[in-house]
């Protein structure tokens, strides 16, 4: 039986023997105050090419009626196991007609149903992505077969209601939309409950596209209208500039929901936001660029993924690897942007994501594999984004920026409102460049793994350069995963740094293409040596750089010394890759950072760093060193807090910092004195948030009780209070807390998945090796039944949070590796617990580096 997936072979045969005309969707939500179910009745016509069978795809609880073509069919007989059986199709034009109970979900998945504890009211909205408008109508969930959808909803009175469509005035509580364009199920959407609403505009011409944003009204302070507003029409300028088509839909909303499982979703006309960028408390411009970023991102999609939408899911990566591209593009590029260096905060953090993905045992090809949905709801990773979006970079360095922008043009033209799949992208681009790709697209989208480039340099007495060349690795694929090691071809830029006056200057830049094991330099030879010198210098291409000893030893007491904020974040990514990869010890990067990390001015890789010091002295440092390490970064972060400026983003940064890592009583003891607002800081504002990150501390080192966060709770009663209280009393060090949050998350099916995130987050604490050791049985014993016995969502929360990756051990791999031989578990689950694996072994390669160095 297919349960709830779907396979690609049978979404190829449905494909060929359907094509969708419309869909009418009238769903009944007058009862989503109570919960529970909803009637979904839907009317689809579609053409059959030739007399046949096939099946339309459903999750509900149950089936009232089922009309094929005018007969009745039996829904005990039709429907079973997510799908009604079509028999009997006429050739040409066929209607079917379902009527169901659908269920209200707290997953995240379909339409999920919220609760918000300041005003007691239902907050509505889908997220259909991969295969779940299944759970609210009646359809053909697969993304070649593109249809009209006219939505009638009926609502509670005072409700608002939004979908792709412009929202028309609501007669007797119900809501009747126009037609959408032809697009797929999963970017339809159902917005609906009492938001609050901000309306504008955007103008080119005489053209006008009205603007919204939503929220519920308990956040409606924080609704920053005026700054959303402002990068939504940056997006819009900048990209109809550069896609040459008109934005495609009607209007264009942005809705900031509850308890969203991702970080947005491109719904056409009607985007989903997470609510947390609706900042309650001050945050760094980091934050604002990130949210910024996926702005952009989503609006991107308006074009790349629902005007022109993959054939299949293999090819996702066109979706989300070229609104990855374009937004952070458009970031740095549009006319007075105010993240002018959005190529830094790209090379610092997605690219390290992608790094560390496509050195799991699950790598693969950009263009993957996509058997079966269960493949692809585990393919939204490092590589599908991050990677892809690397690629795209460097192709359009290879390519040139003007043809590789006209030959999307002329995709979008060719192809709007269509399916597509990668060859039409490339021969657009071929088209327009003039290159042939194929080779390519064989090398960098048909492959997996990561190459290593290293300087090879050779000089005289003299210090002039005798010999320069790029030596290309590529190491071999995790064990487990599929494929072989290729070298690949990449454009890069060398650049040749010079210290001058104490700053790290750029004395001059060659770009070059390297293909093969190694690439001669012959420009570099005859030049005097430079204090450091580059590869990959502004970050054209994908691949780990590493640095001559020479510039490593500059770098090392100078790295803050660049003036520009690119190449100081190429060389933390490359001295964090390096401690990854067991080539630096812990306690190395640690002395590096710290030498470093006080002339950082861009604060998203101040961040960064402050995230990758804690994780690599947690799991990466020798346990015999880890608590002398983890004392010297508590104390730097103390320090430098004080030192900060007073109300600036470094000292905000620092007191996060330092939370997240005091340690000693006297440490604890401030934490609670800023807390209860007997000491201060001089600018700090001790505000909603950091109150929590503060007491989250206290509450995991056994200093704040259950009174302490019930307090607190009451002075935040918010779904953000629920969530944060939830993470704090499952951080607390005693059996019992942790008890209850195992049993709450793994024993029982109740919370919904905010919550469970939040327990799950709260449970696994670092410093409590020895309280956790016991989960590690458990955890083996009850993955598969929760794997089985819950949505993908909930499901992947908990496989993949609770794994025991605090336990550096190899006793964690041995049960680990016993546990795949013995429980078979599905593609699916294998791959994530893979995954978590490998993140052990990594730990103790370096572990073991980092124990060398004490002999050094």
């Amino acid at each position: 039986m297919p349960g709830t997936n779907l396979t690609r072979n049978e979404a190829q045969e449905r494909a060929a023997l359907l094509a969708v005309d419309r869909y009418e969707i009238d769903l009944d939500l007058s009862g989503a105050p109570e919960g529970g179910t909803f009637r979904s009745a839907t009317t689809v016509v579609f053409t059959a090419r030739e007399a046949g069978s096939t099946f339309a795809d459903l999750i509900a609880d149950g089936v009232s009626e089922v009309t094929l073509n005018g007969a009745a069919l039996d829904p005990s007989e039709v429907f079973a196991d997510s799908r009604i059986a079509l028999e009997g199709l006429v050739r040409g034009e066929n209607e079917l007609r379902v009527v169901a109970d659908c269920r209200y979900t707290n997953s995240g998945e379909g339409l999920h149903r919220s609760v918000d504890p300041v005003d007691q009211q239902v907050y509505l909205y889908t997220q259909f992505e991969v295969p779940d408008a299944r759970r609210v109508f009646a359809c053909f969930e697969q993304p070649d077969l593109k249809a009209t959808f006219r939505f009638t909803v009926t609502a509670p009175e005072g409700w608002t209601v939004i979908s792709n469509a412009p929202t028309p005035e609501p007669k007797d509580g119900v809501w009747r939309f126009d037609p959408t364009p032809r697009v797929s199920t999963y970017i339809t959407a159902i917005v609906a409950g009492p938001y609050h609403a901000v309306h504008s505009s955007w103008s080119s011409g005489e053209r006008t596209v009205p603007l919204g944003l939503y929220c519920r009204p308990s956040l409606a302070e924080h609704l920053d209208a005026e700054a959303l507003f402002a990068v939504t029409r940056q997006g819009f300028d900048w990209f109809e500039e550069k896609f040459d088509y008109p934005f495609p839909f009607a209007k264009y909303d942005q809705l900031f929901v509850p308890e969203f499982n991702a970080g947005a979703m491109e719904n056409a006309g009607a985007v989903t936001i997470r609510d947390q960028y609706l900042f309650r408390s001050k945050v760094t411009d980091a934050a604002y660029e990130m949210r910024a970023e996926t702005v952009l991102h989503e609006l991107a999609h308006m074009w790349f993924g629902d005007l022109v939408t993959m054939e299949w899911w293999n090819d996702l990566w066109l979706n989300e690897s070229f609104a990855t591209y374009t937004s952070i593009a458009c970031q740095a590029h549009a006319p007075d942007s105010r993240w002018p260096q959005a190529w830094t905060s790209f090379a610092n953090q997605m690219k390290t994501w992608a790094y560390r993905q496509d050195q799991l045992p699950s790598t693969h090809p950009i263009m993957a594999e996509i058997n079966d949905l269960d493949d692809v709801l585990v393919n939204f990773d490092g590589i599908t984004y991050a990677k892809g979006a690397s690629v795209l970079k460097q192709l359009v360095a290879y390519v040139g920026q003007d043809a590789f922008f006209r030959g999307v043009q002329a995709y979008f033209k060719r192809h709007a409102w269509g399916n597509t799949r990668l060859t039409d992208l490339l021969t657009a681009l071929e088209e327009t460049s003039g290159r042939d790709l194929k080779a390519w697209s064989a090398a960098w989208l048909e492959t997996a793994g990561i190459n290593v480039l290293r300087p090879e340099i050779a000089v005289d007495e003299a210090g002039v350069i005798t010999e320069f060349a790029v030596r290309q690795e590529a190491p071999a694929l995790p064990a487990g995963a599929k494929g072989e090691p290729v070298l690949r071809p990449h454009r890069i830029a060398v650049g040749l740094y010079e210290l001058r006056e104490g700053a790290l200057v750029r004395a001059d830049r060659l770009e070059l293409d390297v293909d093969g094991a190694r690439t001669p330099v012959p420009q570099l030879i005859g030049r005097a040596r430079p204090d450091v010198l580059l590869l990959n210098d502004d970050d054209l291409s994908y691949a780990k750089v590493r640095l001559d000893p020479d510039s490593m030893a500059v770098v090392a007491r100078h790295v803050g010394d660049f003036p520009e904020s690119l190449p100081r974040a190429l060389c933390w990514a490359s001295a964090w890759d390096m401690t990854r990869d067991g080539e630096m010890a812990t306690r190395d990067y640690l002395t590096l950072v710290l030498s470093g990390i006080d002339k950082e001015r861009d604060i998203g890789v101040v961040q960064s760093l402050h995230r990758q010091v804690k994780l690599a002295l947690d799991l990466y440092a020798a346990p015999d060193w880890r608590e002398t390490g983890l004392a010297t970064w508590s104390d730097a972060a103390l320090a430098r807090l004080r030192a900060a400026e007073a109300g600036g983003d470094h000292q905000l940064a620092w007191a996060r910092a330092f939370a997240a890592t005091a340690r000693t009583d006297t440490q604890l003891d401030l934490l609670a004195a800023l807390l209860d607002g007997s000491e201060t800081v001089e600018g700090l504002e001790v505000d909603t948030e950091l109150r929590w990150a503060f007491l989250s501390r206290l509450a995991a080192t056994g200093r704040a009780d259950e009174a302490a966060i019930a307090a607190e709770l009451a002075r935040d009663a918010t779904s953000a209070g629920e969530r944060h209280a939830a993470a704090a009393r499952a951080a607390r060090p005693t059996p019992e807390a942790k008890a209850e949050a195992w049993a709450s998350v793994v024993e029982r099916d109740e919370l919904p998945n905010a919550l469970q995130e939040a327990v799950i987050g709260g449970f696994v604490q670092t410093d409590q090796r020895e309280l956790l050791a016991p989960y590690t049985e458990k955890y083996f014993a009850a993955v598969k039944d929760v794997w089985s016995g819950r949505s993908h969502e909930m499901a992947q929360q908990v496989v993949a949070g609770l794994y025991p990756v605090v336990q550096v051990a190899r006793s964690t791999l041995e049960a680990t590796d016993a546990w795949l031989v013995t429980a078979e578990p599905t593609p699916a689950l294998r791959r994530l617990v893979t995954e978590a694996r490998a993140g052990v072994e990594r730990a103790l390669h370096a572990q073991a580096a980092d124990a060398a160095a004490e002999l050094r």
